[in-house]
């Protein structure tokens, strides 16, 4: 994941901190060194690691730092409130326009991702009730037109193409239709080149020109470093973009373009993108960004995760269950399912305040995760409502369906019926309501993470 090695070096550098009971003016400098070079080794621009970490020494010599009880603490905040300001300081929202439809211009080099992207963020839109529409302006790359109606079609977002016709022309109608057929947001794929020529300018200027997009959203791969802060630079002073979408950030990326393309265009970052699924978008948070490098976690967006990715419907009738003190197999494997959609159990993990820093180095296995739901689903309906009946021939069965062994069904059996006791101990004790969040945290995660 991107910032990992940052993550540690940063950590290293507050942890000689926090050795100290007071700190000197000499042990802040020393430790904004350390932080400067690990800035530099995560691929941040050399002028922006130097005003940053000129930036933070400054506020932690003041003497309210160095008389706290906690100074190494308050060092650490500073770092934090920094690192907030230079990737923009607040959320950068996507612009809507009073009179649609908002038109949305996505540019990048070829291969940084904008045509998924493109879809992506027209998917997240939709699902947020809007009705958007994606077009097709690259007639250069072959096979674009089709890569962007096969994203699309996954997306549940209408294409508008009109072939090899020129792309200004292309994009002009698209506005057109967008606004006879009611669509409130267009997004432009227009072409990419290698690398920044005068064609690709000026063909993106003409469609600037001609359709007067409400934004003008750059997408930049992550793994590409400090190009990709050229390239932000080179795109802006030509064309003037509103907002950066970094690609690739869940790759082994240093992360640096995340710290950097900010700072050197004066443009936010609205999306980041984290896999190739279209699922696989977040909102760009620099308060949020900045926790998780420091380890602090980044709960807000555990919570934002799983609030899209859990069915409230599901939710509602394992409530209901529990109330009852009734928690089955079929419970389970819902429970399984559903956490599945919020990613592997190591990301959920890392979010959590104090945990990242603690499990980094290790390796969760998420297979007893998939075992489980494998050896539930060669169950019959009334075997997962009823696992009392489940007898020793029933196990071989089971067993021989998913392909395992008998004692790992035990294993679920008795896992089930531990977390059975759990709930039904608790039902009372606690609200309803807090009861359906149980299913596979806390105790229950542990279970079938052992």
């Amino acid at each position: 994941m991107a910032f990992e090695g940052l993550s540690e070096k940063l950590e290293a550098a507050f942890k000689k901190l926090r050795s100290k009971g007071t700190l000197t003016e000499s042990d802040v400098r020393t430790a904004m060194r350390e932080v400067r070079l690990a800035l530099l080794e995560a691929d941040v621009s050399y002028k922006v690691a130097k005003d940053f970490t000129a930036a933070v020494t400054e506020r932690a010599i003041g003497s309210k730092v160095m008389e706290s009880l906690t100074p190494a603490q308050m060092v650490v905040k500073i770092v934090y409130e920094e690192l907030t300001a230079l990737m923009g300081g607040t959320q950068a929202r996507l612009t809507y326009s009073p009179r649609p439809p908002t038109v949305v211009m996505m540019c990048g080099l070829q291969g940084s991702g904008k045509t998924t992207h493109s879809a992506k963020i027209a998917m997240r839109l939709k699902n947020q009730g809007h009705h958007p529409m994606l077009v097709a302006c690259d007639i250069y790359r072959p096979a674009a037109i089709k890569q962007l109606q096969v994203v699309g079609e996954q997306a549940g977002v209408p294409v508008f193409e009109m072939g090899t016709e020129n792309p200004v022309t292309i994009a002009k109608e698209a506005v057109k239709h967008a606004k006879d057929m009611g669509y409130d947001y267009v997004f432009l794929d227009t072409a990419g080149r290698l690398h920044i020529d005068e064609a690709l300018m000026n063909e993106l200027k003409a469609i600037k020109a001609e359709v007067k997009p409400h934004e003008i959203l750059l997408v930049v791969d992550a793994m590409t470093g400090q190009d990709a802060v050229n390239v932000a630079a080179s795109f802006n002073e030509a064309l003037g973009i509103d907002g950066l979408v970094l690609t690739k950030l869940d790759g082994d990326t240093r992360g640096g373009a995340a710290l950097s393309a900010r700072a050197v265009t004066g443009k936010p970052i609205k999306f980041v993108g984290l896999g190739e699924k279209l699922d696989a978008l977040d909102v760009f948070y620099p308060d949020r960004m900045a926790s998780r490098i420091l380890g602090m976690g980044d709960v807000l967006s555990l919570i934002e995760k799983a609030e899209m990715a859990l069915d409230e419907k599901k939710a509602k009738e394992l409530e209901e269950n529990l109330r009852k003190n009734k928690f089955d197999l079929e419970d389970l494997l819902t429970q399984l399912q559903e956490m599945k959609k919020m990613g592997s159990v190591k990301d959920i993990l890392m979010m959590i305040p104090g945990i990242g820093n603690k499990i980094k180095d290790t390796d969760i296995d998420d297979s007893h995760l998939r075992k489980t739901e494998a050896i539930i689903l060669s169950m019959t309906p009334e075997e997962r409502r009823k696992p009392d009946i489940i007898n020793p021939s029933r196990k071989r069965r089971i067993a021989a369906g998913c392909g395992l062994k008998v004692e790992d069904v035990n294993r679920v059996l008795n896992q089930h019926r531990q977390m059975q006791k759990m709930f039904k101990s608790l039902n009372g004790k606690v609200g309803a309501k807090k009861m359906r969040r149980l299913g596979l945290t806390g105790s229950g995660l542990e279970q079938f993470l052992k």
